[in-house]
């Protein structure tokens, strides 16, 4: 049997797979399709102080090979999710990691303070790069120098490891992970979406009430793999990759380019129980090239 474990220096997971956030709810909506604690974790829904609607709909919209969301990081707030949500959570045989969300830096510290007084978080993963919240995409991971202020200023209070969650959306996706890492990150999450947009031709309107919103699914991940090989090879802290895994083969892919987990997303919507049937393909690929263990393979790409 393969050892499926991966240890990220700051948290060892039972297998490299976890959901993402803002596919995967809070984690309760998928237990009657999931056995939540054979994931190696998931990624709750982004937390604002407060509770957020979101955007106005439409919020979504299918395209050939992927999906365009504009949902607008709509939650509870932390003090639900404390009150309602975590204690359900705890029980649970895997890692919770907790997506920060915030309108200014401020407001990413709040959170994190609140948070820091709950039990039964693992990490918590600081998202400062969804492109459907301000317009035109405008989010503080596509530039150095606000990313190394804000995570530097994070780090300052949190109690756990901070995971930055970077956007796809810039010219020097090493120069923003690099600062990011300077900054003292424990690890990078990339990519986010892509900035997209779709318009009816009947009505010439846009299809997303926001107008933009963010690409993901199959279409992006040739270009998520790119950028996950990229900032592996430049940085040392731990890169978690995902954008398109539909497959164990597709997950593979981003272990090999240097990635020493991956998240799960889009795919949560065609397949409930896609994750769980990754992890298993993945085992099952690494049994029949007999690697014994999957963290052997992070980072083997022969690229030279």
């Amino acid at each position: 049997m393969t050892d499926l474990k991966m240890d990220l220096g700051f948290l060892t997971l039972k297998n490299p797979v976890l959901a993402a956030s803002g596919t995967f709810g809070y984690g309760l909506e998928f237990e009657p399709y999931v056995g939540l604690a054979q994931l190696g974790g998931f990624v709750v829904k982004g937390l604002y102080f407060n509770p957020r609607e979101g955007n106005r709909p439409p919020r979504l919209v299918e395209t050939p090979s992927g999906l365009i969301n504009a949902i607008g990081l709509q939650g509870v707030g932390v003090k639900a999710f404390a009150e309602k949500i975590l204690p359900r959570l705890r029980g649970l045989d895997t890692a919770v990691v907790v997506n920060v969300c915030g309108g200014d830096d401020d407001e990413y510290v709040d959170v994190v303070e609140f948070l820091n007084r709950q039990d039964g978080i693992a990490a918590y993963e600081l998202n400062i790069s969804c492109p459907n919240v301000k317009q035109e995409g405008l989010c503080t991971a596509l530039f150095a120098e606000p990313t190394f202020a804000l995570v530097k200023r994070v780090k300052s209070v949190s109690r756990r490891p901070v995971i930055t969650k970077l956007s796809p959306n810039v010219t020097n996706i090493v120069e923003v992970a690099r600062a990011a890492e300077d900054a003292g990150t424990d690890a990078i999450s990339l990519v986010n979406t892509f900035l997209a947009m779709a318009i009816d031709i009947e009505t010439r309107r846009p299809r997303l009430a926001n107008i933009f919103g963010g690409l993901s699914g199959p279409a992006i991940r040739p270009l998520a793999v790119r950028m996950v090989y990229q900032v592996a090879s430049r940085v040392k802290v731990p890169v978690i990759g995902m954008g398109g895994i539909m497959t164990g083969a597709d997950a593979l892919e981003f272990l090999i380019a240097g990635a020493s987990a991956v998240q799960v997303g889009t795919a949560n919507f065609v397949d409930p129980d896609a994750a769980v049937r990754i992890i298993g393909e993945i085992a099952g690929w690494c049994e029949a090239h007999g690697v014994a263990r999957v963290r052997d393979l992070v980072g083997t790409v022969r690229a030279a």
